[in-house]
């Protein structure tokens, strides 16, 4: 127990949804079937979310005027995007309860402050440098050396605002080339898979942890996530540790993704955070007594938190793109459980819906 003030939001009060994307989507409808209201607050009319939402508010997230009109709509805030500005939740935190607040989206969206919180709390990463300008750029790649890998601190993902060091481009070259913003380079690691552990905290500092799955990608972006990753079960058992010792050490509240590489020995180092559900916790939808959605909505709303029991093992697969066209097979597919996002137009890399196939729990030998 933190100490801290529990604000219960009893069913059929409002979540005040920002970003309206298929996280949000899929956390308004955990909502649903738990008596909430959800109202999506987003630039984009007809979002994802908003498709399924009670209410929908289309403005710019530097609008107080309607920011302070959606705050006096809603009983908490929450959000399916860690890209929102800090100043918006700063400013809706004046009117109602925000789950994360400010402080941890700062944290969260910026890679250096991430890097150095992480290592602050003596968790291990990939060894990092700051790269502000020029100067540092030049001096982070030769202490990190090559090959290293330079990306933007804040916004990029799915590989977006990074590039590949290998002595081939000029530090500062590669600086200009993303932009010429505040950078990290960090040396690449020998890994053996990349991992991710999905942690929800509630507002009495109650923790539970689903299993460490096992993240496979495809041009940067995620294509597939097997449930439970077939890592040795002390090896499980420190990615656990070292996420929910995050979790607890921002004083969470919500749904928190630790994104991890297992070393060839291994050990875990951590990757990347993102406060909010996760591409990587959609199987839980199906395969397990709570989903990652429900555990949002129990967070926030200060109900008590689900089960992480899993009731089957699983292997999302993301529908990127053209992707998408394969919808009547997956639906013929038995056992297959299809997930489409509402998106009008499938672009590439874009992602259009997810399929999780389950497989009976492994016993363990």
């Amino acid at each position: 127990m933190t100490g801290e003030t529990i604000r219960t939001v009893a069913p059929g009060g409002t979540i005040g949804m920002l970003g309206g994307g298929q996280l949000g989507r899929m956390t308004a409808l955990a909502a649903a079937q738990l008596g909430y209201k959800t109202h999506v607050f987003s630039p984009d009319a007809d979002s994802p979310c908003a498709q399924v939402s009670a209410a929908e508010t289309v403005a710019l997230y530097s609008d107080h005027e309607a920011l302070a009109k959606f705050a006096r709509s809603v009983d908490v805030v929450t959000l399916e995007w860690e890209n929102i500005p800090v100043q918006t939740l700063a400013f809706l935190a004046k009117f109602v309860p925000v789950h994360p607040g400010p402080g941890v989206l700062a944290i969260a969206q910026d890679r250096l402050l991430e890097k150095d919180f992480v290592n602050r709390l003596g968790i291990a990463t990939a060894p990092w440098e700051p790269a502000r300008c020029p100067g540092q750029a030049a001096t982070a790649y030769q202490t990190i050396g090559t090959p290293c890998v330079m990306k933007s601190a804040r916004m990029g993902y799915d590989g977006k605002g990074q590039i590949k060091l290998t002595g081939d481009t000029a530090p500062v070259d590669a600086w200009k080339s993303i932009g010429g913003v505040d950078a990290i380079v960090e040396g690449f690691v020998d890994f053996a898979l990349e991992v991710s552990v999905i942690v929800a905290r509630g507002q009495d500092g109650e923790m539970v942890a689903y299993p460490a799955v096992e993240n496979r990608h495809a041009n940067h972006i995620l294509d597939e996530t097997i449930a439970p990753a077939a890592i040795a079960p002390e090896t499980a058992a420190e990615a656990e540790r070292v996420a929910l010792r995050i979790a607890d050490a921002l004083r969470f509240v919500g749904v928190l993704a630790v994104e991890m590489f297992v070393t060839r020995n291994g050990g875990v180092l951590v990757n990347e955070l993102a406060p909010r559900p996760h591409n990587s916790g959609h199987w839980t939808m199906d395969a397990c007594a709570s989903s990652q959605f429900e555990q949002l909505v129990r967070a926030v709303c200060g109900l008590p938190l689900g089960s992480v029991e899993r009731v089957a093992d699983a292997v999302m697969k993301n529908l990127i793109g053209d992707d998408v066209e394969s919808w009547p097979d997956l639906l013929a597919e038995p056992g297959a459980r299809l997930h489409l996002y509402g998106k009008a137009e499938a672009r590439p890399g874009r992602k259009m819906g997810h399929v999780t196939r389950l497989k009976p729990l492994a016993r363990a030998p």
